[in-house]
């Protein structure tokens, strides 16, 4: 039962990690797994593979927690190729019916990571306010369209796989500002393998790297870490406004022509039908949501099993 409960919770983050503009990391977050999977991640290292070599494949496997990363992994890959479809329908059908869902589960999010933060210092302050300025001015940059080039799709994979454990930054929005979102989704759902092999490689690369940094600042500051984190959250809100009007458009690698430059507008103001109500009533389902999951993720501690000391234990002796 335990595993069936984390893979629905990486099903859930796969889904998330599909749109532009939510992150999967928000819902490792909420459900409760997100410090547990940073330390999972990190201890992926030298050490680990000595202690292969010293204590045989069970005790590395221990180490790493394995089982909790294959069953959580499992969930993200089984949204990722089953709802990849489904959902590049939505966006292109009723962008902002899937914007207002996303919009409430971000407002819920940034308050559920805003009341974890222990003491409101200067510093935690300021790490919200630079959170949401960061977040925001990320939001306003255009997408480009890039190369599909193995060396691009390396890059793009180790560069999304960080934002994409950032509570409040995308990687999927990442992956359209660097142009690479739509071959992303088309390899997904074409199972081009050699392209997912190359950027599931950079995702490795950058996920290993990157995990240290990010469980390096919990440890040491994780007030300020918590502000900034709800800051990227709240920053992130202009990206999934659900009322946005096309500016400009452009012509991708395809010859087709997509939306390039979104500007915010109001209901009222909206170039189509704006489905208000369906909005407010997704955008409080999404809010509810988020509490539903947190009550789903303190089901299981964010913590490692007792074996994992055992193993640090191993690894200082």
């Amino acid at each position: 039962m335990n595993y069936l409960t984390l893979f629905l919770k990486g099903m859930a983050m796969g889904a998330a990690d599909v749109v532009p503009g939510v992150s999967g990391g928000t819902i490792a977050f909420i459900t409760g797994i997100y410090e547990r999977l940073l330390n999972a991640i990190k201890s992926v290292n030298p050490a680990t593979v000595k202690l292969l070599f010293k204590e045989g494949f069970a005790a590395a496997w221990e180490k790493v927690d394995g089982t909790f990363l294959l069953v959580l992994f499992a969930g993200i890959a089984t949204s990722i190729f089953s709802l990849a479809k489904a959902l590049s329908w939505c966006m292109e059908t009723y962008p902002q019916l899937l914007w207002a869902f996303f919009f409430g589960l971000i407002i819920a999010s940034a308050i559920y990571v805003v009341k974890q933060v222990e003491r409101w210092t200067p510093a935690a302050i300021i790490g919200l306010i630079a959170g949401a300025a960061v977040a925001y001015i990320i939001t306003l940059i255009s997408p480009t369209e890039a190369s599909t080039a193995p060396w691009m799709v390396f890059l793009a994979g180790a560069i999304a796989i960080c934002a994409m454990i950032l509570p409040g930054i995308s990687g999927s929005f990442i992956l359209l500002l660097m142009g690479m979102y739509k071959h992303v989704l088309n390899a997904a759902t074409d199972r081009d393998i050699v392209f997912l092999g190359t950027f599931m490689v950079g995702c490795v690369a950058g996920l290993l790297a990157f995990s240290h940094v990010l469980s390096w600042t919990f440890k040491n500051f994780r007030n300020t870490t918590l502000a900034v984190l709800a800051g990227f959250m709240i920053g992130s809100l202009n990206k999934v406004w659900p009322w946005q009007n096309v500016l400009k458009l452009r012509i991708n690698s395809h010859g087709e022509q997509v939306p390039w430059i979104m500007q915010n507008t109001s209901p009222d103001g909206y170039n189509g039908d704006a489905y208000l109500f369906a909005c407010l009533a997704l955008s409080v389902l999404g809010f509810g949501v988020v509490f539903l999951l947190e009550k789903f993720g303190s089901q299981e501690p964010d913590t490692k099993p007792e074996s994992w000391n055992k193993n640090e234990d191993v690894l200082d002796s």
